[in-house]
């Protein structure tokens, strides 16, 4: 390489198709616009917290997993259920408990302020693969280890240096040196009886076993579903704790043991299950008890020693509250508020869970909230400040995952909090708590919790205005979800399992965008009776993860071969390929080899998840488990069919099956082979292997290989989905109206049927790394298109009217969701009349049928100067997918990608 080889956006430029491309409007490009400021500021105290925050790094504590390991390996020979409950809740009992000063909600993932544990037991192999260079890191003298394949963002609070007493790990946690020690005997307990140990071996029975390890290695998809997060991407449903109390569950519990021992219930041996059930629901319920009176204990401790007469007075009023909470039924919003919040943490410390959701959760607190607010006991200024508190709580939670896993959450965990939506008779779910809400976002802006907004032609236009107020701010949330498009889902795959319209109008959105069954339940609240939604199914992203699309077309291509890691991938097809219809009809065929590939491991994999690793806390919350007293293994819940099929790099396929049907196959100006030759040698291009360098525009031309000048030019200017002209959009929608009934002919664990789910989350990042060139004119290992109806950066001319007629083309109500991400220059959105524009645009796409539609509101320049100076921007947040995420901790592939999606400046 030489300083003369031309890089792609020169390339792109002279053809007239800039990376950058802007829509209307006749901004400076030179010039950065600021987003619109807003007049709102957070209360001091919320400030305060966010400000430790920025200056806390990814902590990893080895503490939950020693207490948890220690206690299971004592109750070895006791049942699996009960054995989980002991070790479960003697690490609950056990965890150092944290209070920092300022704070109303107390509690955390671990005794840091941003802090998590990894759990071996699910996985172990990442930390058996790395001991001994923990060892000699712990020595002062090895590199720092990550994921040869993921790329991440390397500001903000992620560890990618070893640090003096500090090891990175995963490229983004710091663990102690001292506590090295400890992981690795841990990691070496763990030897042999993993979720993945056993999954593995019994996958092996898989004739495909092989090829679906295959798969992975050469990012074809994400093969091992239940192995890095299992559970997640739901709705959490907080009613038996806010209903009820602990210590009510705990007496019905051991009234409902007495009830089923020694009887099946005409229910054969998983009758018998239920005892075991009820048992290890008592034993883990008094650990989550306890820990939460060591919260109030620390409180207490902390009162003696503060000389400050208020902070004293709140530690007081802290440690009265989780003493309460521990046992009864809240009493007040602060307490009803502070108990829904440690629920949220004890789910996500008892396994590796992304996407745990609040839900509704504005809804379900309206009763404390308007009780509260009649009696006096508070006014809408505290609550705010509350409410800015937990933002902050929730922005501090992480997940311990692998450093290719981290790559594609992107730090995040999805906790993804609803408003809007319907009651149960149909009317406007809305209310001034779930104002507040959405204003608190504003003054208090944080990745966590996400917003999302159903919206329903019934809400009231200040509501929905408001929503569109928030957008503005950059946040990127709430995302505006289309309430009758998911009602309409939920009603086609939950109907069998008896889902009514007006349960289904109990939706709420679990992670990302994952459309999630839901149901009503009734409460009691000093005599008067509220109805409150929650989650009442199963993980809703679980099954077979993020199959990528271009890549599955490549392989057809290429009969089978996968010539970027010279392997036979799938079995030879041996199809001469010549006319378009047999392309379409292998692509098909290739695909489902490959889902069913997945499947069966993937089936293997939480099957045996459910037998060893029981979300038991997760199981005592959803109905219908703790009344039947089935649990999650024995299909406890209300609805139960919720696994899914999740893709990847939609567009990116559309777009080259375009190409090559008008190129190819129509117009005949190329012979398959010689599409295939240009492929296989990139147009022309060095590789990101080659150059170091993943980002799209930066690819760098080879000397001397201007043969393929032409017909990359031609790949690039083939017709491209987005512009409502037609071509692409047929081979959309003959794809959507294939893919949403194959995958529900496919049978998840529990026998029941699968759906699509199309979302990106950042795998358009990780999983264009493992895919050569494609014939729309994208190059090997460059970022695909993200979510599954946006444009492929550059493409999309016809403005975002267009691109909605091309999105809308197919029934979004047959697929759990669909994601269309738009980028809107801060000019467009200005001013009163830009939030009516920016409403406009989302109500715009609803109607049309879209389910799904989030907003980045910024100047590209703005990312490209935090780009080359991140350490100015530690607070600058963009979406990315389905969820907002700080520029600085996001890996610059996506980075690069964010940057090129065409910014809509007229809208």
């Amino acid at each position: 390489m030489t300083k003369h080889n031309k890089k792609l956006a020169e390339i792109l430029e002279e053809k007239g198709l800039g990376l950058n491309q802007k829509y209307g409007g006749s901004s400076n490009s030179d010039e950065v616009t600021e987003r619109e400021q807003l007049p709102y500021e957070p209360t001091s105290r919320a400030k305060k917290l966010m400000d430790l925050y920025y200056q806390t790094l990814a902590s990893t504590s080895t503490e939950w997993t020693y207490w948890y390991t220690r206690k299971y390996d004592e109750m070895e020979g006791e049942i699996q259920i009960v054995r989980r409950a002991h070790a479960l809740a003697n690490a609950f009992k056990h965890v150092t408990t944290s209070i920092y000063p300022g704070e109303i909600l107390v509690g955390g993932k671990a005794n840091y302020m941003r802090g998590s544990y990894p759990m071996p037991w699910l996985n172990q192999s990442f930390f058996a693969a790395q001991k001994d260079q923990f060892s000699d890191k712990a020595k002062g003298n090895a590199q720092r280890e990550a994921d040869k394949q993921a790329v991440l963002g390397e500001g903000g609070g992620n560890v990618t240096k070893d640090m003096p007493g500090i090891i990175s790990l995963a490229g983004k946690f710091g663990v102690r040196v001292e506590e090295v020690a400890g992981l690795n005997r841990i990691t070496d307990y763990w030897e042999g009886k993993t979720v993945f140990d056993l999954g593995e071996k019994y996958s092996a029975r898989v004739p495909e076993f092989k090829t679906k390890n295959d798969i992975g290695r050469t990012l074809t998809a994400r093969p091992d579903s239940a192995y890095t997060i299992p559970v997640g991407r739901e709705v959490v449903n907080y009613y038996y704790p806010l209903a009820w109390g602990w210590d009510k569950i705990v007496d019905y519990c051991e009234q409902r043991a007495d009830e089923v021992a020694g009887h099946a219930g005409g229910d054969g041996l998983r009758g018998m299950d239920r005892l075991y059930y009820y048992e290890s629901v008592i034993i883990l319920v008094k650990g989550i008890q306890t820990w939460i009176e060591n919260y109030a204990k620390e409180a207490r401790r902390l009162m003696n020693i503060t000389p400050d007469e208020k902070q004293r007075a709140e530690f007081e009023a802290i440690a009265e509250r989780c003493q309460w909470i521990a046992h009864k039924q809240p009493r007040t919003f602060v307490e009803a508020a502070q108990l829904t919040y440690l629920t949220h943490i004890a789910l996500v410390n008892e396994e590796v869970a992304s996407g745990v959701s609040p839900g509704r959760l504005g809804q379900v607190l309206y009763p404390w909230y308007e009780q509260d607010i009649a009696a006096g006991r508070t006014n809408d200024k505290e609550v705010l400040e509350l409410l800015e508190c937990m933002r902050v709580k929730f922005t501090c939670m992480d997940l311990f995952v692998s450093g290719s896993s981290t790559s594609v959450l992107s730090g995040n965990t999805f906790n993804n909090l609803t408003v809007g939506g319907l009651t149960r008779d149909g009317k406007p779910a809305c209310n001034r708590l779930e104002w507040l809400i959405l204003h608190a976002a504003e003054t208090l802006q944080s990745p966590q919790p996400t917003l999302s907004i159903l919206w329903d032609e019934k809400l009231p236009g200040d509501f929905v205005l408001k929503a569109a107020e928030v957008v503005k701010t950059g946040t990127g949330y709430p995302a505006w979800m289309n309430n009758q498009v998911g009602i309409k889902f939920l009603m086609k795959q939950y109907g069998p399992e008896g889902m009514t319209e007006e349960e289904a109008r109990a939706i709420a959105i679990g992670g990302c965008l994952e459309t999630s069954p839901c149901c009503w339940k009734e409460l009691t609240l000093n005599g008067k009776k509220y109805e409150i939604p929650g989650g009442a199914g199963n993980s809703t992203s679980i099954g077979v993860h993020f199959i990528s699309n271009p890549k599955i077309l490549s392989l057809v291509l290429d009969n089978g071969y996968d010539y970027k890691y010279d392997l036979q991938l799938f079995p030879p097809h041996n199809k001469k390929l010549d006319t378009y219809e047999e392309l379409w009809e292998t692509f098909c065929e290739y695909y489902k080899y490959c889902i069913n590939t997945l499947l069966r491991c993937c089936n293997i994999q939480h099957d045996i998840h459910r037998k060893i690793n029981i979300p038991l806390l997760q199981s005592t919350l959803k109905p219908d488990c703790l009344v039947t007293g089935y649990e999650h293994a024995n299909m406890g819940y209300r609805y139960n069919a919720t696994y899914n099929i999740e893709t990847s790099g939609t567009i990116n396929m559309v777009n080259s099956l375009a190409a090559l049907k008008k190129l190819v196959y129509e117009e005949k100006k190329y012979t398959l082979d010689e599409m295939k030759d240009a492929l296989r040698h990139n147009f022309g291009f060095y590789t990101p292997a080659e150059s170091n360098n993943y980002s799209m525009g930066e690819q760098i031309k080879k000397d001397n290989m201007e043969q393929y000048d032409e017909i990359h030019s031609d790949c690039l200017l083939a017709p491209k989905y987005g512009n409502d002209e037609g071509y692409c959009e047929a081979i959309l929608k003959q794809y959507e109206e294939w893919l949403c009934p194959t995958c529900r002919s496919f049978e998840s664990t529990f026998g029941l049927p699968m759906y699509a789910c199309q979302i990106s989350v950042s795998t358009q990042g990780l999983l264009g790394q493992g895919c050569s060139a494609t014939a729309d004119g994208r190059l090997e290992g460059t970022t695909f298109a993200d979510a599954s109806m946006s444009a492929y950066p550059g493409t999309d001319k016809g403005g975002p009217y267009a691109l909605f007629n091309s999105a809308t083309v197919w029934d979004h109500s047959e697929s759990q969701n669909s994601q269309m991400n738009l980028k809107l220059h801060p000019t467009a959105v200005k001013g009163e009349a830009g939030t009516k524009r920016l409403e406009d645009l989302a109500v715009a796409y609803m109607k049309k049928g879209g389910f799904h539609i989030q907003f980045n509101v910024v100047d590209s320049n703005l990312l490209k100067k935090a780009q080359a100076n991140p350490e100015n921007y530690r607070d600058l947040m963009v979406r990315v997918a389905g969820f907002t995420q700080y520029w600085v901790e996001i890996g610059k592939p996506i980075q690069d990608e964010v940057v090129a999606r065409t910014e809509y400046e007229g809208v």
